[in-house]
């Protein structure tokens, strides 16, 4: 444990969890970051980011999986010793998952208590990535769970286990689903909604996607949350 007198508490970077359908540019977010990026690729999806000068990749392969939980934790405090890099990216946490689980699944037969081991490694995870001390992204799936949501929930949600995405975003800041409407990228960062968002950074609810880490003035974000209202207040009154 670490103790911090009043005042002496440090300002920690932040950590953001994205999500959404393939094609909506949740691996091109890296771009928007600053400062020179590891990313982490757990599905090969890295042609957005060819020919960018600020960006070191690692490709998970297939003879990885076997072994991915002590292959990640390695390279992820290789990484964070570091001083080269400043933000860590992790790109598509539903595809590790999987990996995970089927080694976790290979151990013990006991289902119930494999979910646990899930859940504890990648809370693990989101702890080590948080004492980094470095700006972290992390990227997954969707899943539709049709009009109604599953049991009252949001439409939407990370393709991952609940208890373990719940573990694993936690420690973060931003939690958004990113989608393309009428041409435009946009992040949902509202948890009223009903779908997977938080944001603890500031009161922003609906962003576009190139605004996640520098925010544009408030009017431009105000004007975008207004035309959501307008059209959310319309079907309400109709």
């Amino acid at each position: 444990m670490r103790f911090y007198r009043d005042g002496e508490l440090p300002t920690i970077p932040a950590m953001y969890f994205i999500y959404g359908d393939g094609g909506t540019g949740k691996t091109s977010l890296t771009k928007l970051f600053h400062g020179h990026k590891f990313v982490l690729s757990f599905d090969l999806s890295t042609n957005p980011l060819i020919g960018e000068k600020d960006v070191d990749v690692m490709l998970v392969e297939r003879q990885d999986f076997p072994k991915i939980q002590d292959n990640v934790e390695t390279i992820m405090n290789r990484v964070i010793k570091s001083d080269r890099y400043q933000v860590l990216v992790l790109d598509n946490m539903s595809a590790l998952q999987n990996y995970v689980l089927e080694n976790i699944d290979n151990a013990s037969k006991d289902g119930r208590q494999n979910y646990q081991k899930l859940q504890l490694w990648f809370r693990s995870l989101g702890t080590l990535l948080k004492e980094s001390n470095k700006t972290v992204l992390a990227t997954a799936h969707q899943v539709d769970n049709g009009a109604n949501g599953l049991t009252g929930g949001g439409r939407y949600a990370a393709d991952m286990n609940e208890k373990t995405f719940n573990a694993f975003t936690s420690m973060f800041d931003v939690v958004g689903r990113i989608y393309i409407k009428d041409g435009e990228r946009l992040i949902d960062l509202d948890p009223e909604q009903g779908n997977h968002a938080k944001n603890r950074l500031d009161d922003r609810k609906l962003i576009h996607a190139n605004e996640l880490v520098d925010p544009k003035p408030k009017n431009n974000v105000t004007k975008l949350e207004t035309q959501k209202e307008k059209k959310e207040n319309g079907m309400a009154n109709g």
